[in-house]
Formats: C-alpha cells, sequence, structure tokens
C-alpha cells in the first residue's frame, strides 16, 4: 500500500483522486470510486439546483459509507449560479471534502474551514497554488498542460510543473493532467506530488454514467485526438477532437469573436454528447491520457491495478536500477 500525506490527511486507502468533472461526476461513479479506496468528487454544478446536489449526496450516501467529496467550481458568468446556496447545502449535507476550482474561492475557503470542511484548491500554475495556500486550504491540485479542460495560459507541462510546485509548497500536492495508469503515478511521487488526479480515465469506466459511443471512441484515440479550442481568447481548454472543436478552432483563427462561435460551444450541447452519444454535436473536454489506455474496466478493477502497478514498479524496477556498493566493487 502507497502511503502519503494525501492519504494520512483524507483519509483513504490510495493516493488516487476522481475530478469533479461537470455531467461526468455522478453519484454511481463517485461511489465506486469511494468504495474502491480512492478519493471521488460530486461535481456540484451538475445538479440544476442546490437541493438537487442535496439528493444526490443522499443518493452517493446509501450506495457507499466511504469519504467522497463535492467539487464546486467558481466561473465567471453573467448569470453565475447561486454559488452560496450550493456552498450551504454542501456545509448542511456534512460533506467532509472539498475541492473548489476557476476563480479565486477566498469566501468559500473561509466558510467551508469555519464548517470544519477539509478544501483542496485546483490550480493550474504554481503562483496560483502559493495564493491558495496562503489562503488555508488544506491541499492543491495542479493542473498541467495535459490536462482536460481548462489548463491555464501558461503550457507548463506537469514535468516541470510538480516539482516547481513542490519546491515552492508546503501543502500536499495532487497531480492532475496525462494520468492513467501506475506508471504515472509513481512519476507523480517522484516529482513531488502526493497522489494524482484522473478524470479522463474515470470517464471510462463501467460505472461511468456517458453514453457507451463515448467510452467507445475514448479507447480508440490517441494522444493526438484532442483540440485546444479559445487560444485567441485566453480562456484556453483542452477538448476531444471533432468537428465542431476542428471548426471552433479553424474560426477563431481566422479572426472570429466569442459571439460567432456561441451556439457551438454550448454546454447543453456537450452535455447531449454524454447522453446521446452523438460525437459531433458538442464540445467535450478529455485529455492526453485518451493515448493510454483501451478498455472499460470497473472502477474497483482499475485502481487496484493502478496501486499494484505502481507498487511493482517501485519494488522492482526501481530498485534494480540502483547497484548496490558490493555489486559495484566487483
Amino acid at each position: 500500500m502507497i502511503t502519503t500525506r494525501l492519504t494520512e490527511l483524507l483519509g483513504i486507502e490510495h493516493p488516487i483522486v476522481q475530478g469533479g468533472m461537470q455531467w461526468v461526476a455522478t453519484a454511481p461513479l463517485v461511489a465506486a470510486v469511494a468504495e474502491s479506496g480512492a478519493l471521488g468528487f460530486l461535481s456540484a454544478l451538475t445538479q440544476p439546483t442546490p437541493d438537487d446536489l442535496r439528493a444526490e449526496i443522499e443518493r452517493c450516501r446509501r450506495l457507499t459509507s466511504a469519504p467522497f467529496g463535492v467539487n464546486l467550481t467558481i466561473l465567471p458568468s453573467i448569470s453565475p449560479p447561486p454559488y452560496a446556496e450550493y456552498r450551504q447545502a454542501i456545509i448542511d449535507a456534512g460533506i467532509t471534502i472539498v475541492e473548489t476550482a476557476g476563480s479565486n474561492p477566498a469566501e468559500h475557503v473561509e466558510a467551508f474551514k469555519d464548517a470544519g470542511i477539509t478544501v483542496i484548491h485546483k490550480c493550474t500554475s504554481v503562483r496560483h497554488a502559493l495564493s491558495a495556500q496562503r489562503i488555508g486550504v488544506d491541499a492543491v491540485s495542479i493542473d498541467g498542460f495535459e490536462c482536460a479542460g481548462h489548463a491555464g495560459e501558461d503550457d507548463i507541462p506537469g514535468l516541470v510543473l510538480l516539482p516547481a510546485a513542490a519546491d515552492a509548497l508546503g501543502i500536499p500536492i495532487i497531480a492532475s493532467g496525462g494520468f492513467a495508469d501506475g506508471r504515472g503515478l509513481v512519476a507523480a511521487l517522484a516529482l513531488g506530488a502526493d497522489g494524482i488526479n484522473m478524470g479522463t480515465r474515470f470517464m471510462c469506466t463501467q460505472e461511468s454514467e456517458i453514453h457507451e459511443n463515448v467510452k467507445a471512441w475514448m479507447c480508440g484515440a490517441d494522444i493526438l485526438d484532442t483540440n485546444l479550442i479559445f487560444r485567441e481568447l485566453r480562456n484556453t481548454s483542452r477538448v476531444a477532437r471533432n468537428k465542431i472543436s476542428t471548426d471552433v478552432v479553424a474560426q477563431l483563427r481566422a479572426g472570429a469573436q466569442f459571439e460567432d462561435i456561441r451556439e457551438l460551444v454550448a454546454g447543453k450541447r456537450g452535455r447531449q454528447v454524454y447522453s446521446t452519444g452523438d460525437l459531433d454535436y458538442g464540445v467535450w473536454t478529455v485529455g492526453m491520457a485518451l493515448g493510454l489506455f483501451d478498455d472499460i474496466p470497473t472502477v474497483g478493477a482499475m485502481v487496484s491495478s493502478i496501486t499494484k502497478q505502481a507498487e511493482t514498479l517501485i519494488q522492482t524496477r526501481l530498485l534494480e536500477t540502483i547497484a548496490s556498493p558490493a555489486t559495484t566493487a566487483r
């Protein structure tokens, strides 16, 4: 068993976290992750109202007695959702672990900490992680350039970002972006992280409620099958390469403005992809880890495989590369 600051902080068996993916992170998936000994996050904003979130938390509790958390992503919007009400629903439900993401979470962190909740903040740079540490979060999840969705504008891959963060921070670090197996877990630990976050890999499991067409496409995809959209708008997001995302990239490069592509990138269209399996209906997020797997296991089997592979790598391959003094002398 691999024990880190993260497993000790969160009371979980394995240093593996399932990200709070909108439209994907629902009770059956999150409960399966919890049952596997890893940590899963429900996505608060997947639920239409705070009352719906309360119901989803209870649905998850009926499926598992193991720890799980809730993700609250704060994004700038003309008509923002009632964040304070979602936050209160999380507190009232007795959730003990929360992941915040997006804009500055200071207001929410203060309220969650007052309620005795462990807070993890997801960010895309060392400077943002340091800011999160200063406002009192307990851990950070840092997205490298390889990740699905918004990876910031610095384009720093995990191989550089993680050791830089480890040098600068005093709190546990979760590595996010490009992780799908035990090799990635070992690499993240070696680079200074205390665990890994996976989104794309957890999407392609039996308990994930997205359409089987989506899972099948992911199994046949490779590391080149993503597009970076909104680069020109300084709001870069990594999504599946399909007709719409390729069209959006071309239009923006040609000088289009957001208003010109608004309907193509509407969130409701991406949600329809997950529910109907029409892969070209909208834009939907996936990471470069696409090219590292080709199966649809149960969550339990996948987490077990990742941890066993990591333990084997640490105990055999890595140790075998270190020659003992006696061996060197001969």
